[in-house]
């Protein structure tokens, strides 16, 4: 397989990821949402995202290993596509041990019978989210500078 295909498919898929995550901070901040719209608005996002999302980040961290593996004579591009992996796995694992409970809790709850605690949860997620943006942003720029630098 050519380390070009891996390359394009690696930043492709890694764009969709991070891009996502990163439109889901930019877009959908829940502060100032009052509950009822706070829980449509995550309730539609969970449904649509909580099976596509760990499958596109699955596929976007192996992809970045196998870039890894095939570029591994270059000490200086295997490592940092590593790090890359690590910051994607960060990712991941903040998903599912931060985000995913709460998203588990949220899809419980009904408009008419929220807790009072609503928002420490949408705090916590939202917190948790900041992390994984953070994470799956600089993944996604080390995955690019491996690409593109100079031997």
């Amino acid at each position: 397989m050519s380390i070009s295909i891996v390359r394009f498919a690696n930043i492709f898929m890694l764009a969709l990821v991070a891009g996502s995550i990163f439109g889901i901070w930019i877009g959908y901040n829940p502060m100032s949402l009052s509950g009822t719209a706070y829980l449509e608005q995550q309730q539609n996002a969970i449904r649509s995202l909580n099976t596509l999302m760990p499958i596109l980040g699955a596929i976007a961290i192996l992809l970045t290993l196998l870039s890894a593996f095939m570029q591994r004579k270059s000490k200086a591009v295997f490592i940092t596509l590593l790090v890359a992996a690590a910051c994607l796995i960060a990712s991941g694992l903040i998903t599912k041990f931060g985000n995913q409970p709460i998203n588990a809790i949220v899809m419980t709850w009904k408009p008419d019978s929220m807790p009072a605690d609503w928002t420490t949860l949408r705090d916590n997620w939202w917190t948790f989210h900041i992390q994984r943006t953070l994470s799956s942003m600089a993944g996604l720029a080390l995955v690019i500078w491996a690409s593109i630098r100079k031997d």
